[in-house]
């Protein structure tokens, strides 16, 4: 069998594609991936095999093209990056294909902590966008808040079911339940970042309430506090 790639291919524009992916991409004979993920990479894949996939296909095409791979290379490609809210897909390539090698790719969570300048490390990074439970989920995002951290999160669209529909307008409204001051939480959310269509919405999680927001979101609660070197003279003794 030839080389099987997932590679992550940025949020959206094909600007974040890295250049180890762009390469990857055009030297492949097969790509396999959803419409907005392809229309990421349009340019590098012309004159490919190319399966656009749905969540409701995404298995029967697998399969399909297992038998007929023979020693060509297939890429599969991820918004984002590879290793950020895709480990149900990987995990299902992994047994399906075998060895599949990993490419990571620049992920929205990066570049939304960027704009809100809240820094990743003084940070938790939390993300809804999965199809288990995220009961354990929401307590964490509760814990980090009380411990004071930002927090990077990726809601969970879902309207056929609104049970399991957990974006910023519920977010607000679950928070506010369990006892936070919603009207003094700072908050940013970014839609399409990096694209065209990039929207920012910038107020209080109490401002969330009963607004609707596309499934292209990332919500950063920013309770960063300036905190530089300079406050630790210490470490410039000899």
């Amino acid at each position: 069998m030839g080389k099987i790639y997932a590679v992550g291919v940025g949020p959206g524009s094909p600007k974040y594609v890295t250049e180890i992916v762009r390469e990857i991409i055009q030297n492949c004979d097969v790509v396999i991936g959803y419409k907005y993920t392809l229309k990421t990479i349009e340019d590098l894949i012309l004159g490919k095999e190319i399966y656009e996939i749905t969540m409701n296909i995404q298995e029967e095409l697998y399969q399909k093209i297992l038998p007929e791979l023979g020693n060509r290379s297939l890429v599969i490609p991820f918004t984002g990056d590879v290793n950020f809210s895709e480990s149900e897909v990987v995990d299902r390539l992994l047994e399906i294909f075998g060895e599949v090698e990993i490419i990571p790719g620049i992920s929205s969570i990066q570049v939304a902590a960027s704009k809100a300048r809240v820094p990743l490390d003084k940070s938790k990074v939390i993300t809804m966008h999965v199809t288990t439970s995220i009961e354990e989920k929401k307590l964490e995002l509760q814990k980090a808040l009380i411990d004071g951290y930002s927090v990077i999160l990726v809601p969970r669209p879902w309207p056929k079911q609104p049970d399991k529909h957990f974006m910023p307008s519920e977010i607000a409204i679950y928070l506010k339940k369990n006892g936070f001051d919603t009207g003094k939480m700072k908050i940013h959310v970014f839609e399409a970042l990096t694209t065209e269509n990039e929207t920012s919405f910038v107020g209080t999680v109490k401002d969330l309430e009963g607004k609707e927001f596309s499934d292209l979101s990332v919500i950063v609660f920013n309770q960063s506090v300036l905190d530089s070197y300079i406050n630790y003279k210490w470490q410039w003794k000899n």
